[in-house]
């Protein structure tokens, strides 16, 4: 299917013209724990769901550091959204791993949007043709929104060691549990879902290890540079646009307010004149240029290892670990100084910034993102050990 494919610019462009409009869906989405249906449509409109869309399928393929800038402008707008789009682009990315057949099947649906988990919360007997799977697996983001979903579970095999397998089934085909009532990322609507007794074609599975290595199963995109990387590296380079994203829209709002607030109690009729404001300002802005330039770095790293077509270094992978991490907790304390900058009045629920310092809160907390895991990890890949986890 040919297609004409936007630019950088086009794209990232697009996406900044979404802000305003991600804004004013902002406080919906968080009290209905979901993305407004008019964001969902100005997302396909703006060409956020064919981004990691094989381009034979009417996709674009884009590189990271792309994905990088365009979940920034989505995360200035409402991190909520942007974490969606970043959740859908990693699953979309392991579709095109299936073999061909299998994807004929899943993008058949025009902006086709896939959500998925990397948690091996459920098990999978073998049988004729197949498998069988139960199970539950929670944060589920963009699930209300989604056609297919990708789940991982533990094979039992008749003869031989249990492992993990990634399978893709329609989301017609599992329970949606509406569980997801948190204090942060509200809008992302991360509810449960569950298996039971639910078949599944031996087409549609893959071994995890398989993927997490980058070992594509389809031939039409086996020489594609967006492809042939390890999925742990390409999910950071997909996520880090999105925090970075948060940073600069706590950053927005502040200032947004700054010029009307005095300090209370002070002499200070506007906040913008008070000494401490211009520090809080430049030490929020320096962690968030910080922040930025790790998320550049493995968005870079991704798409030149990807085009050399070179074997990942263990230390490479790490990195973009340690990465992630790096950019959550600078992410982290530029929000936190301009929140903790912003005053009493800043816990009405109207006010922004409470919402997206809820929000990096959550993300501080992701198993695959927190800042002291992955840099554990780095630490001990760099003195030499194995590491100690798949997800590398």
């Amino acid at each position: 299917m040919a297609t004409t494919i936007p630019t950088r610019d086009e794209l990232v462009r697009k996406a900044s013209e979404l802000i305003p409009l991600l804004r004013r869906h902002a406080s919906w989405t968080e009290e209905n724990r979901r993305l407004h249906d008019e964001t969902v449509e100005a997302l396909a409109d703006a060409g956020v769901f064919r981004l990691r869309r094989p381009k034979h399928f009417g996709g674009y393929e884009v590189d990271s550091q792309t994905l990088v800038d365009i979940g920034t402008a989505l995360g200035q707008g409402c991190g909520s959204t942007s974490w969606v789009a970043s959740v859908y682009w990693i699953p979309t990315w392991m579709a095109s791993q299936f073999p061909d057949e299998v994807q004929d099947e899943v993008f058949a649906t025009p902006d086709v949007r896939i959500c998925g988990t990397l948690s091996p919360s459920g098990m999978a007997a073998p049988v004729d043709g197949g498998v069988v799977v139960n199970g539950k697996w929670g944060f589920i983001s963009g699930a209300h929104h989604a056609q297919w979903q990708e789940i991982i579970a533990i094979l039992i095999p008749p003869d031989g060691q249990p492992y993990p397998i990634m399978a893709l089934v329609p989301m017609s085909d599992l329970l949606v549990v509406d569980d997801w009532d948190t204090s942060g990322l509200r809008g992302t609507g991360s509810v449960s879902t569950v298996a039971k007794d639910l078949f599944v074609p031996a087409e549609r599975i893959l071994p995890l290890p398989v993927v997490l290595q980058g070992q594509t199963a389809s031939k039409r995109n086996a020489n594609s540079t967006v492809y042939r990387a390890p999925l742990l590296p390409v999910a950071a380079a997909s996520s880090v646009g999105t925090i970075v994203g948060m940073a600069k829209g706590a950053r927005d709002v502040f200032l947004k307010r700054l010029p009307e607030r005095k300090i209370t109690y002070t002499g200070y009729e506007s906040q913008r004149e008070a000494p401490i404001t211009h520090f809080q300002v430049a030490e929020a802005t320096m962690r968030i240029d910080e922040a930025e330039f790790h998320a550049q770095r493995t968005a870079k790293l991704v798409d030149a290892k990807g085009a050399e077509g070179t074997e990942w270094k263990l230390e490479e992978r790490a990195r973009t670990r340690a990465d992630i991490g790096a950019v959550v907790r600078l992410a982290k304390d530029a929000i936190d100084i301009l929140a903790t900058a912003s005053g009493g009045s800043s816990i009405y629920s109207g006010i922004p910034i409470q919402r997206i310092n809820r929000d990096i809160q959550a993300v501080n907390l992701h198993a695959l993102m927190h800042p002291n895991t992955n840099t554990e990890l780095y630490g001990r890949v760099l003195c030499g050990l194995e590491p100690n986890t798949l997800y590398i």
